[in-house]
């Protein structure tokens, strides 16, 4: 049957060209673009998981970026505390060089002094100047804020890393659990008549931390003159000794000066009898860190009976234990060290607190501060590091605690009130030498740790970030990027699809012209 209205081999010509001409504009697309997917059209699901790919791929670029630049700031940093490191070094050589007061005059030592002065100065202007891109690095401005730090119980806080997780601050609770302890001897002075005199000329090796000396007493001499000859070679023993309850007649305790393990008192009679129970002099430590009671007379039958003391030549000290937010802390002395992701810290316990686990928990708290460095492509606590650059001004590198005393660099310099005695003219170097080896231990761990937070985190970082930087891109080319070669086949295929097509259509319309032959 012939029909006019209606062509339909046309329509369906047209539709097959419509679909063919639409399937030839996307492949010039791609090919002009480079690119599969120009639209969501093209790939709903492939633009959603590309999208956040390239998310990703922007953020893990921006990482490596931080990463670099964090890279920088440390590089900053620790030249400038390499210059510290020079200066204190020159300052240990001029230290070294006063001590030699028998072959240097006191000008000598005066001139000295005025350059340790300077090298102090210097550190200190470091500390102001030190900067990179206006972040200031060295004056305390990336270092913590603490607040509430009782120093009763806690004489110094370094901050190494805090992480701040939903909180705007963190408290820490130091609870002490076991005390520091330092080596301690007791002799026992009720075994001679009188009680507190020595029975017989008396020779003692007394063996500390620093060295060893031997001393010899006469017969009949006070346990006090022995207490003033070991002090007098404390120096060079490391040993002090005390009158138990300040009473001759209740013995006198040999003890090391520092708290630790490290920390030993060794006391020998030098030719006295073979068998320790039949010589007068006869030395006890604690047994098992038992609290030792006081009394006048010191109660010596009571705490042997009872196992408290037991005979011995050597005690050791023992470091101190706590618990900082629960977890047990590293002791060395009265010090402590934490060391975890979310918090690390340096503490300097006060003897009183460190040597007392009776006391009450001390609590202080992280307030805010410090360095920290965004490494990853998402901004998280997992993503983030944390680090702590403290002040190395000469008013807060070398703390030491001498006498109850936190002293500082800063004491080494001439005209302190408060640090005289540490100047190179005052004539005793001992405590200005503990002060800076102290400073040259912490500006050394400062820098240590710099170079392994930039070597075992930042390099690390980076590298692991490139990786996954070159993968995520080959990830988002193979569902985004047109394969040319596919797509070139698809438009030749498109081409010959829309020529043919075309001429189908001709055809078809042709196809209802033909009625006219049937008029005639």
């Amino acid at each position: 049957m012939a029909r006019i209205n209606s062509n339909i081999p046309s329509l369906i010509a047209q539709s097959k060209l419509a679909r063919t001409q639409q399937d030839l504009q996307v492949r010039l697309e791609r090919l002009s673009t480079g690119l599969r997917i120009n639209r969501g059209s093209d790939d709903p699901a492939g633009v959603i998981i590309s999208e956040r790919i390239r998310a990703d791929l922007k953020g893990v670029s921006q990482g490596i970026e931080n990463g670099d630049r964090a890279s920088s700031v440390i590089s900053t940093t620790e030249a400038a505390l390499s210059e510290v490191a020079d200066l204190l070094n020159s300052i240990r050589s001029l230290l070294v060089e006063s001590a030699n007061t028998g072959a240097n005059s006191k000008a000598e030592r005066d001139a000295n002094q005025l350059q340790i002065d300077s090298a102090i100065d210097s550190i200190t202007r470091i500390s102001n100047t030190a900067s990179f891109g206006g972040l200031k690095l060295l004056n305390g401005g990336q270092d913590y804020q603490l607040s509430g730090v009782r120093t009763s119980a806690v004489a110094q806080v370094k901050v190494t890393n805090a992480s701040f997780i939903n909180n705007s601050s963190l408290q820490v609770d130091v609870d002490v659990v076991a005390s520091a302890q330092t080596g301690a001897l007791y002799y026992r002075s009720d075994l001679t008549t009188p009680t507190g005199y020595t029975a017989s000329a008396t020779t003692l090796e007394i063996t500390g931390p620093n060295g060893v000396q031997v001393i010899t007493i006469p017969s009949g001499q006070s346990i006090s003159q022995v207490v003033n000859a070991v002090n007098r070679l404390t120096s060079l023993t490391g040993v002090e000794a005390s009158l138990v309850n300040g009473d001759v007649n209740s013995g006198m305790v040999f003890s090391s000066e520092t708290y630790g393990s490290s920390a030993f008192v060794s006391v020998k009679r030098l030719g006295g009898p073979s068998d320790p129970n039949n010589d007068y002099f006869q030395t006890f430590k604690v047994a098992n860190g038992l609290p030792v009671p006081s009394g006048t007379p010191f109660p010596w039958a009571a705490l042997i009976t009872a196992g408290t003391l037991t005979n011995a030549k050597r005690d050791d000290g023992q470091d101190v234990q706590a618990l900082v937010n629960g977890n047990l802390a590293t002791g060395d002395g009265i010090k402590l060290k934490v060391n975890s992701s979310a918090l690390g810290m340096d503490l300097l316990l006060t003897e009183d607190f460190a040597t007392d686990p009776t006391l009450t928990t001390s609590s202080f708290y992280i307030t805010g501060g410090g360095a920290l460095f965004q490494l990853g492509q998402d901004v998280s606590a997992l993503q983030q590091a944390n680090i702590g650059i403290q002040s190395i001004a000469a008013s807060n590198v070398g703390g030491t605690m001498i006498n109850d005393t936190l002293y500082f660099l800063s004491s080494l310099k001439s005209g302190q009130t408060f640090g005289v005695a540490n100047s190179v003219t005052n004539g005793d170097f001992s405590q200005a030498n503990n002060i800076l080896t102290t400073a040259i231990d912490e500006v050394a761990v400062l820098r240590g740790r710099l170079g392994a937070f930039e070597r075992n985190v930042l390099q690390t970082n980076t590298r692991s970030l490139q990786s996954a930087f070159e993968n995520l891109s080959s990830s988002v080319s193979v569902i985004r990027d047109a394969d040319f070669a596919a797509e070139t086949s698809e438009l030749t295929r498109a081409q010959i699809l829309a020529s043919s097509g075309t001429s189908v259509l001709q055809l078809a319309n042709q196809q209802s012209q033909q009625v006219l032959q049937l008029l005639g």
